[in-house]
């Protein structure tokens, strides 16, 4: 392939795309939309390149005391449809870091709480358009200490799946959502559940 780095260990060629303008087209307290100008290393001019401007985002890989894992079935307006995803959400400007979002998020969802937590890592949700990263925490030893407390704007239900389940769904398309899919596979990778 010409123009792929097949190593991710060796950094990329140099020569990224220089902004040359920014038009700022919306800007609300959960999405600013930007129209840039830019230019390519080829000396295109692309405008405008859409880029949003989204708050960071955290994901919960939650693995119960039984080895279950904690998942939402929640509507999502864009797919139009229930969505089998892991715990997550914007993370607010209270939050001192991702583990903290990620234990907040965990609690209003489902009423869960976690024994133990780690920061698995972050990902670029959709590096051509958006500019937020999303955090991935695992918890481990959830146990339910509460109520789910939602919010105005979700409509969902918690979902206690066991492993073999949780591996079918990843593999057969049970988990629709490349972010959430994604998030539980590097939180169960690196809870020494699944290996590749």
């Amino acid at each position: 392939m010409r123009g792929a780095n097949r190593n991710r260990l060796t950094p990329p060629a140099p020569g990224g795309w220089e902004t040359l303008s920014t038009r700022n087209v919306l800007d609300d307290p959960w999405l600013r939309v930007e129209a840039e100008a830019v230019r390519t290393p080829a000396g295109t001019v692309l405008d405008p390149w859409w880029v949003l401007n989204l708050p960071d985002w955290v994901v919960v890989v939650a693995i119960t005391r039984g080895q279950e894992v904690v998942l939402v079935r929640q509507w999502r307006q864009g797919a139009r449809d229930f969505v089998l995803e892991i715990p997550g959400g914007i993370m607010d400007a209270s939050d001192i870091d991702p583990i903290a979002a990620g234990s907040r998020e965990l609690l209003e969802e489902t009423g869960f709480a976690a024994e133990a937590w780690r920061h698995v890592g972050e990902m670029w949700p959709d590096p051509a358009r958006n500019n937020n990263r999303c955090h991935v925490v695992l918890g481990t030893g959830c146990h339910a200490v509460a109520e789910p407390r939602l919010e105005p704007g979700e409509t969902l239900e918690t979902v206690v799946m066991a492993m073999a389940d949780v591996r079918r769904i990843l593999c057969d398309g049970g988990m629709e959502s490349t972010l959430h899919a994604t998030g539980l596979l590097r939180g169960l990778c690196a809870a020494g559940i699944l290996e590749f």
